[in-house]
This record gives C-alpha cells, sequence and structure tokens, in this order.
C-alpha cells in the first residue's frame, strides 16, 4: 500500500541520542490530512455496505426460487416454512436449513462482496459480478443491520447492478456522489469495502487508503467477452490506486478527501483471477451517472448504438481523430450522411483520438438521445447532430421494471436485429421500423399471429422509427389496429 511522502510525515531526526519531529509545521499539516481522512471515513461508512451471496440449488428444491421472468425477484428465505415442507425427523436435516438462513449470526458466505448505498429507500449499488447468478442475497449494514435484497437491476456491460433490500433498516444514509471524470493522477483517495468479508457479521467496512495511480486505464490479463462485444472497463475507462483491494472488495467505494463517491472499486483478482496488490475503480463520470440513473429505475440500459466501422486513428497520417471505414446501411449514421473517410473529431464535446474514446462517448450516450459529432471531410470541418439507435448487448440484463405488454406486444429497436445481420442479409424493402421482442401468450397479438423478429414499419399507416413511437401511436388507438410488418405486409391487430 502507498505510503504518504509530505515532509514532516514521520521524518525524525536523531540528533545527540535525542529524538525530534523535524518540522512542527509538517506534522501539523499531516494531521490536517490525516483527520480529513478520519471525516471522509465517518462521513461514507453508513453507506457502505456487505453484501453476501449464495448460488446455492438448495433453494430452488425448496421452492425458495428466484422468479423466471427475469425481474431479478429472489425473497427472503423462510427457514419456518422451508422446515414444516420436509418430512423427515431426523433433527440433522433441520440443522441444515438453518445453514441455508443468511440472516442467522453464524451464517458464513460462500460468495461475498461490498456495495454502496445510492438511495434512502434501500437501493444498494454493487458490481453486476458479485450477485451474477445469485438465488440469494443478503446485505449487511453497518451497526449489524441487515436484510434480504432483489436485484432491481443488472448490466453487465458496466458490470454494475442495483439491489433492493426487502425490508430495509430505517434511517438508511446514500453516500454522497462525486466526480470521478475530474479525477488526477496522485490524487489522495480512500476504499472502504469489505475484503476478505470481514464485516459480514457487524457489517463495519475496512479501510484503505493511496492516490490514484493512473486514470483510463483497462485491467491486464484475459477477461471473458460475450462474443465480440467487451465490458466498458475493457475500453480504457478505469481508475487505477494503488490502495490495496482484496476480495469481496468490488462493488466498495473509493472516496475522496470530502467523503464523496468517485468511484465503484473493483478488485483486480475478481477480473484477472490473480492475487496483486492495488486494483481498479469505475468512475462515476457523466457517462456512468446516466447508466446508473437508468439502474435504479429498475430499467435495462440501451446504449447508444451510431453504426460506423472504424478505421485509423490520430498519430499515423490524422493529425487526431478516428477515420471511419465503413458506415452501417439503415444505421443513424448512414442517415445522416456520414461517409467512409470521414474523420470523427468529437462527440458532444469529448475528443475522439481511438476507438475507446468513440464507443465510451456514443455508448454512454444511450439510444434515443442526441450526439453532436465535429467531422473533417476532405479537410473541411462540418458538424452533425445524430439521433442514436440501440447497441446489442449479448447476455443476461435483469430488470424489474419493463415496457408493459400493448395488445400483446412488447418491441425494441430495430438495430439490435439488425446488428446481427451481414448487410447482404438485411430485409428488402425495409428502411425503418421496430422488431418484435416478446409475444404475450392468448393476446391480440399471438392471435394475429405475430411473432418474435417480426419488423413493424408503420402503425394505422403512420411510420415508426423506435419503441417509444410504436407504444405512443398503439396506445392512443382504439379499435383495430392496421400495422405494416417488413415494408409491405398489411395485418389488423384487434
Amino acid at each position: 500500500m502507498y505510503r504518504l511522502a509530505l515532509p514532516g510525515l514521520g521524518l525524525i531526526l536523531a540528533f545527540c541520542g535525542t529524538v525530534v519531529w523535524a518540522d512542527n509545521a509538517a506534522l501539523k499539516e499531516t494531521l490536517v490530512i490525516q483527520e480529513a481522512m478520519q471525516s471522509a471515513i465517518q462521513e461514507a461508512e453508513p453507506s457502505i455496505a456487505c453484501i453476501l451471496i449464495s448460488r446455492s440449488e438448495d433453494y430452488v428444491k425448496l421452492g425458495e426460487t428466484p422468479q423466471a421472468d427475469g425481474s431479478g425477484k429472489l425473497g427472503r428465505f423462510h427457514l419456518q416454512r422451508a422446515q414444516d415442507s420436509i418430512d423427515s425427523p431426523d433433527p440433522t436435516d433441520r440443522e441444515r436449513l438453518k445453514k441455508l438462513d443468511m440472516e442467522q449470526a453464524g451464517y458464513v458466505p460462500e460468495v461475498f462482496g461490498s456495495g454502496v448505498v445510492i438511495d434512502d429507500s434501500g437501493l444498494v449499488l454493487t458490481s453486476e459480478h458479485v450477485v451474477r447468478d445469485a438465488t440469494k442475497i443478503f446485505v449487511r449494514l453497518p451497526g449489524q443491520k441487515g436484510c434480504y435484497a432483489d436485484i432491481h437491476a443488472a448490466d453487465p456491460r458496466s458490470d454494475l447492478a442495483v439491489l433492493r433490500l426487502i425490508g430495509p433498516p430505517p434511517k438508511l444514509k446514500a453516500i454522497k456522489l462525486g466526480d470521478g471524470g475530474k479525477a488526477k493522477k496522485g490524487q489522495f483517495v480512500i476504499s472502504l469495502a469489505n475484503p476478505f468479508a470481514a464485516g459480514f457479521r457487524d457489517g463495519s467496512p475496512s479501510a484503505s487508503w493511496g492516490i490514484i495511480s493512473n486514470i483510463r486505464r483497462r485491467p491486464a490479463g484475459p477477461v471473458v467477452e460475450q462474443e465480440r462485444v467487451k465490458p466498458l472497463y475493457m475500453h480504457g475507462v478505469l481508475l487505477q490506486t494503488d490502495a490495496r483491494l482484496n476480495l469481496g472488495c468490488s462493488g466498495g467505494a473509493l472516496l475522496d478527501l470530502k467523503g464523496e463517491l468517485i468511484g465503484l472499486t473493483t478488485a483486480l483478482a475478481a477480473i484477472t483471477g490473480g492475487e496483486t496488490a492495488g486494483g481498479f475503480a469505475l468512475p462515476i463520470d457523466g457517462g456512468i451517472r446516466r447508466i446508473l440513473e437508468v439502474l435504479k429505475k429498475g430499467e435495462e440500459v440501451e446504449y447508444g448504438f451510431l453504426g460506423v466501422q472504424l478505421g485509423q486513428a490520430g498519430g499515423g497520417p490524422l493529425p487526431r481523430g478516428l477515420q471511419i471505414q465503413g458506415v452501417a446501411p439503415l444505421s443513424p449514421a448512414s442517415g445522416k450522411g456520414l461517409e467512409p473517410r470521414d474523420v470523427i473529431l468529437s462527440v458532444n464535446g469529448l475528443p475522439i483520438n481511438d476507438s475507446d474514446d468513440l464507443f465510451v462517448a456514443v455508448g454512454t450516450q444511450l439510444a434515443g438521445s442526441e450526439a453532436r459529432l465535429e467531422l473533417l471531410r476532405g479537410g473541411v470541418p462540418r458538424t452533425v447532430t445524430v439521433t442514436l439507435a440501440k447497441f446489442n448487448v449479448p447476455g443476461k440484463f435483469i430488470a424489474s421494471r419493463r415496457p408493459p405488454f400493448v395488445r400483446g406486444l412488447r418491441v425494441d429497436y430495430l438495430s439490435i436485429y439488425l446488428q446481427n445481420l451481414l448487410p447482404t442479409s438485411y430485409p428488402r424493402g425495409v428502411s425503418h421500423g421496430v422488431i418484435v421482442r416478446e409475444v404475450q401468450p392468448d393476446s391480440a397479438a399471438s392471435a394475429a399471429l405475430l411473432k418474435a423478429n417480426d419488423i413493424v414499419t408503420h402503425v394505422k399507416g403512420e411510420p415508426v422509427n423506435t419503441p417509444a413511437e410504436f407504444y405512443k401511436k398503439l396506445q392512443s388507438a382504439t379499435g383495430p389496429v392496421d400495422l405494416t410488418l417488413g415494408g409491405s405486409h398489411q395485418l389488423k391487430l384487434n
């Protein structure tokens, strides 16, 4: 762990056998820093959680199973109900059931992590990989307060998850959010987390301190990637710190000296499978805040999609910017006339120097938002404003709040369907529309024989380009509604 090297900090002189402080002024400065750290810890500590995870199949066998609707509802464990359900006089069977009760003081977690209270109503932020495939979750807070929790929303690409406490204790205190986007190399930071589940009994987090070693880093070593889509942390967005982050620190708080959350810690061991001093934190910057607001609502994160293939970055023939190599048909980029050899200089004022810059800038703007692109075309500057579509992220997300079925239909952006196709396989005659994502059984949509991946281009003869447009037109309609599928096929939806 890093140790401060300030003038006067621990600096003593031995002269004539007498030990004296070299500089009383330096000692006072050191004590000021110490007091600032203690104050920051005191401010943030009530908001730090120890998260106990079980992936045991025993809950499933007892009917205490997570709901299969993708809502993240895990529920409490009802010990008495479980004991009443078994037909066995053997006391060892009942003792075995007690070991499944995470509320018991003697329960030892099989998997553990850390979390941060982000809303007084009972929302706790943690890392998605900590709670992935959980069958039960118990959250312990300082002062031995704790309760079971559901997964309110989880997003594998950002590696973020928000838990909702079931029967949260009173007087919860949300942590204050800082701006991790302004973090600088050499800045003093404090880590508050639960290494090795040290706080699983009393909920008291452990403190560590150091500096920000670097910014915009990616972890070394292999990671498990889902198809071609990298997690955000592999696009060089992480803060690197020399504060020691052991197993269990994933989902903990990286604080500035004001006690504000500037990053969510991720132990390097949790990502690369090795034990190393120091670690990383996902900065709580503007882009992550937008993602966090979606997760707090319990919704799916819809990353922005532009639709360009990337060529050469600055540093070669280009002094700066990133050159477009190709433009995907039917994408937002093609709709605004972007062309190969155009050079993207910035997105919403953020400079673009490599592909990581572009992926993060566009993705964290989210689908449906506007992106202002500064371009060079043939050396001539120009500005284009594009409404982003949705990026297709493989993998399992959890959303407790999903769009309601409208006449038995849930739809999504057409872009997530087209990204899985070669341009030569694009549906003919389709230039816009939405894709059917789900059809509710025994509904008007199923009666009309609509099915997943059908493309709806028009509602009542009017074009639709986004799910929001589709839902608005359908909800305002009365009686049977004419839909156009695939640009030509007419269908009546009762």
